[in-house]
């Protein structure tokens, strides 16, 4: 599957594979390759998901661990 600037959005793509009646086991391999678009996506995405987690999610750590250029790196895109 194509990467998705929300990571929430891929994540929900992913929790469909797991649906209901589904008794068999699920792998999910994502392929980036280094260098593309694909790439600056996913690093998007982890930087995303670092700040969800540290605003509404639970893991006050999360906002610890972003610097000043990672936050200028979130609203630059």
């Amino acid at each position: 599957m194509d990467p998705w600037w929300n990571p929430a959005v891929e994540s929900q793509a992913q929790d469909r594979i797991h649906r209901i009646g589904q008794f068999k086991p699920i792998r999910s391999t994502r392929f980036v390759i280094k260098d593309t678009v694909e790439e600056r996506i996913l690093q998007l995405q982890e930087k995303k998901q670092l700040v969800f987690d540290g605003t509404v999610g639970d893991s006050p750590e999360a906002m610890s661990k972003l610097t000043e250029a990672d936050l200028k790196f979130l609203f630059q895109n």
